[in-house]
């Protein structure tokens, strides 16, 4: 079984230029999991006939993040956002930049042997604004979903976590150290994934650093490789002997992110 996850920054925007439907289409993964899609499922021309689209668009504001995950089969059940009991819980509302449960941020599938979950997370802002949204509320509110999750069935997430978890998921750490992605408390949140047991797959099969999967459009930094790696495939530790490869997709243009791959 071969996943795909990618932030396309706009499905439409990858798709005019020619980029999208290529790549699908060499790659014939079984699951694509797709962030940033700025989109509406009935606004996007993307013709994959192969495919179920599932999809979850920001209600709260137009043509900004969303979810989607493309099957070639059908679920069991399709699952948007954080349930509302977890939200409430985690006391997830609107911090003055938008309420992250309205922004189409999540959506699951229930296959017959496991879950399979787009996410994006919120990005905690330059000046760091939403950092306390996202470590307080967020991180701990989505943890306790997969846990909810995976009571009955193991879990694959993947998507842009929007934080490099180590020095060797960026370029530059040493100048990023406290700047957005790289402060101690998004990276707390991957810490409690992988100690409540999910596995970062890139991980089993890849050390060091110079793997990145996002770039700024600054200073030609994509040529030079001056990156981050933010755009995780996570999976149950149930299912880590499963996995056969996992892998990003540097070469894959289209968008400022790159996709990232995982065979199970």
């Amino acid at each position: 079984m071969k996943l795909v996850s990618w932030n396309v920054n706009g499905i439409r925007a990858v798709h005019k230029k020619g980029l999208f439907v290529p790549f699908i289409e060499k790659y014939k993964p079984d699951f694509i999991l797709l962030q940033e899609t700025k989109a509406e499922q009935n606004q996007s021309e993307v013709d994959l006939p192969e495919y179920e689209e599932y999809w979850n668009s920001s209600t709260s504001r137009k043509g900004y993040s969303g979810t989607a995950i493309f099957t070639k089969k059908k679920p069991i059940a399709v699952l948007l956002g954080l349930p509302e009991d977890i939200a409430k819980k985690y006391k997830l509302q609107d911090d003055g930049c938008g309420d992250p449960n309205t922004e189409g941020r999540i959506v699951a599938l229930e296959m017959p042997d496991f879950y399979v979950v787009s996410v994006y997370t919120p990005n905690a802002k330059d000046d760091l604004s939403r950092l306390a949204l996202r470590h307080k509320h967020w991180d701990p509110a989505f943890l306790a979903y997969m846990n909810r999750l995976e009571e009955s069935k193991p879990v694959i997430f993947a998507g842009d976590l929007n934080v490099a978890h180590t020095p060797d998921d960026l370029a530059n750490p040493k100048p990023n150290e406290g700047k957005k992605g790289f402060t101690k408390e998004e990276r707390e949140g991957i810490d409690n994934l992988i100690d409540a047991g999910f596995v970062d797959t890139f991980r089993l099969f890849t050390k060091g650093n110079g793997h990145y999967t996002w770039w700024s459009h600054f200073a030609n930094s994509r040529a030079r490789n001056v990156g981050w790696r933010i755009d995780y495939f996570f999976v149950s530790k149930s299912l880590k002997n499963k996995v056969k490869k996992a892998g990003i997709l540097p070469e894959v243009m289209g968008s400022d992110h790159c996709p990232v791959t995982l065979d199970l």
